[in-house]
């Protein structure tokens, strides 16, 4: 099982660069870090997790610019966002950051997306809520076109980009229906989740692991109807607190990576966390 972590970096934690080299040393798969714009102070969305946002929200470095610099410090640590906000990115201005970010680190980019739970944070980027997904497959579409070989276009409901030259390009080869860098779909297991992942990305990024047993066959029957490899479905458990019980059934269940939630704070706490995982590594 291969170890990764996510963390909120902020302006008050340790730094990107003395995280990423702490990680790799130890033998962690990678690092994987969330997005938020910006947090309204006047807002009625609910913390998801029940009770006060936690500071670091608001706080968050943004993750293409901090793992850049992991990267350039790094040679084999992975590269993941958990999650980037699609909708609320001129598609355009994204392929380009997405795919700079994994030329430049030898193809080490997992493009973690999703739709966003902050009402208020959309809006402020003139996201319709009830259109979210559909404005994110829309967005996706346009973002593989732009990272397709050839010059390609494409037009759809929330916008489009004609045939052009946009390089770099992201270092993994097309496969199936998807093009760019490994893109995991972040979410609750549902019909409509399931729909996108098998559409344009390689996996699904669930958030804390729970509930596999059941959904999985159901992701998986999806999977083949939609003429994908069975092989080639990736599921990665994100923001998960290890057990050794927990690896276990995740790895009975196929699963090969799981991202651990590490505290939003300064080296000494993130390295007594990493020393806690140590077990797990060695496992």
């Amino acid at each position: 099982m291969r170890i990764a972590v996510t963390i909120f970096l902020t302006d008050e934690t340790i730094s990107p660069v003395r995280l990423a080299r702490e990680l790799e040393q130890r033998g962690f798969a990678g690092l994987y870090l969330p997005e938020h714009t910006h947090i309204p102070v006047e807002r009625t969305t609910p913390y998801p997790a029940g009770g006060e946002l936690p500071r670091e929200y608001g706080r968050a470095l943004d993750p293409f610019v901090a793992l850049g610099q992991a990267a350039a410090v790094t040679e084999r640590l992975g590269l993941g966002t958990g999650i980037t906000l699609v909708a609320q990115h001129d598609p355009i201005a994204l392929a380009k950051q997405a795919a700079t970010l994994d030329h430049l680190s030898g193809g080490r980019l997992t493009l973690g997306i999703g739709f966003g739970w902050n009402v208020e944070e959309a809006a402020d980027h003139g996201v319709k809520w009830r259109d979210r997904r559909e404005l994110v497959r829309d967005r996706m579409r346009l973002m593989q076109a732009l990272w397709t070989e050839e010059p390609t276009g494409y037009e759809g409901e929330f916008g489009g980009v004609r045939p052009s030259h946009a390089h770099p390009k992201p270092a993994r080869k097309p496969r199936g229906p998807v093009t760019g860098p490994r893109t995991l779909v972040g979410g609750a297991a549902g019909p409509k989740l399931f729909t996108h992942i098998c559409e344009y990305a390689d996996g699904w990024l669930p958030i804390g692991g729970r509930g596999l047993s059941e959904a999985l066959p159901v992701l998986r029957a999806r999977w083949a109807d939609a003429g994908r490899d069975p092989d080639a479905l990736r599921i990665v458990p994100y923001a998960v607190h290890p057990t050794p019980g927990k690896l276990a059934h995740y790895a009975d269940l196929g699963i090969e990576e799981t991202v651990v939630q590490l505290p939003p704070a300064g080296e000494a706490e993130v390295f007594g966390a990493l020393d806690l995982l140590a077990p797990f590594l060695a496992g």
